[in-house]
């Protein structure tokens, strides 16, 4: 029986999927800390919800994460500490981040993310980091779909120029 074969949690990582998800940890600990300041600036009650809900995802992601690091003698990555509550109307009006800001960070963030965890999927030799990445990837493009209609039924898409062919509304 070769060293690949057998029980994948007993298997080495090699170095691309221990950067991977050491990367994919750290980036989890900015954004969460980054989610906890829009909270803070949103005034938006269904962006708020998403934002919580984001911020739950990535705090899964990272147990399951550091679980894997762990096993694995990978020390972890600093996380910033989390940020402090704050009210909408003590943040001056010219420091906030408005709503239609915080919802294209969330939806650029969701697109970088759907990237991240199919690169991952296709490096992965270990079937679990893989299966893993691919549980994160479904994840992201729930809440993803979400970002967009709230998005766009707020008004705050800013679509690319729509090309319409000559001859169809």
């Amino acid at each position: 029986m070769g060293i690949l074969s057998g029980n994948p949690k007993e298997e080495p990582l090699h170095y691309g999927e221990v950067f991977a998800i050491w990367t994919n940890l750290i980036m989890n600990n900015g954004l969460i800390a980054a989610y906890q300041t829009f909270y803070n600036h949103a005034g938006d009650d269904e962006l708020k919800g998403l934002i919580e809900e984001c911020v739950k995802s990535m705090e899964e992601e990272n147990k399951q994460i550091e679980k894997i690091l762990k096993v694995n003698a990978v020390g972890l990555p600093p996380a910033p500490p989390a940020r402090p509550d704050a009210r909408l109307e003590d943040i001056p009006v010219g420091a906030r981040f408005n709503d239609p800001e915080i919802g294209a960070a969330l939806a650029k963030d969701s697109a970088a993310g759907l990237v991240a965890c199919s690169k991952v999927m296709g490096e992965s030799i270990r079937e679990d980091i893989a299966m893993l990445h691919g549980q994160f990837h479904n994840t992201k493009v729930q809440i993803g779909a979400k970002i967009l209609r709230l998005n766009k039924s707020k008004g705050w898409l800013v679509p690319p120029p729509l090309h319409h062919f000559p001859g169809k509304g």
